[in-house]
């Protein structure tokens, strides 16, 4: 999908709008592990189409992200204003070999992280939330942007299982 920052931080935040990001960041990880349970390993990976991330890339896709979230929240706890780098997910995807992960240790792995990740918002002050971080393609961004384009993020690729899973792929 060609888009422009701009693009896609709308099209993200967009799946938030009347929600309450961090319900929806609370939900994620029960959600993932329902949506997986029972299916086997090898429907998981079997991908839509051949430029499309199957069930479980999206599932590992999901892990290492929480894993980037919740560094650059702390970075930017630590220091507000700092750089944020971004990152290729589409040469993460080959070069952590998530077509091998265990889509079952993906979830958990996600579940472990988002649960610290929210421990540490939950502590937050009012200030806090205000803090920012300058990203190499969005700009300014604050904690509480990262927050709903996270739960945003997180419908999207939930749904785009559901669609893998029912058979209709996108």
């Amino acid at each position: 999908m060609n888009e422009t920052a701009q693009q896609y931080v709308q099209r993200i935040t967009a799946h938030v709008k009347g929600k309450q990001p961090l319900a929806v960041h609370a939900a994620t990880a029960n959600k993932l592990a329902r949506l997986v349970k029972g299916v086997p390993p090898s429907t998981l990976r079997k991908r839509p189409a051949a430029d499309k991330w199957s069930a479980s890339e999206i599932v590992a896709h999901l892990g290492d992200a929480e894993i980037v979230i919740g560094f650059r929240m702390r970075l930017i706890l630590g220091a507000p204003g700092s750089p944020i780098a971004a990152y290729d997910q589409d040469s993460w995807v080959t070069s952590g070999h998530y077509e091998k992960r265990d889509p079952r240790k993906s979830v958990e792995q996600f579940g472990v992280v988002r649960e610290a990740n929210l421990a540490l918002l939950k502590s937050l002050t009012a200030e806090q939330w205000k803090h920012y971080g300058m990203h190499s393609e969005r700009g300014q961004e604050t904690i509480e942007h990262i927050v709903r384009m996270t739960a945003g993020h997180d419908m999207n690729h939930l749904q785009q299982i559901e669609r893998i899973l029912r058979g209709k792929g996108k």
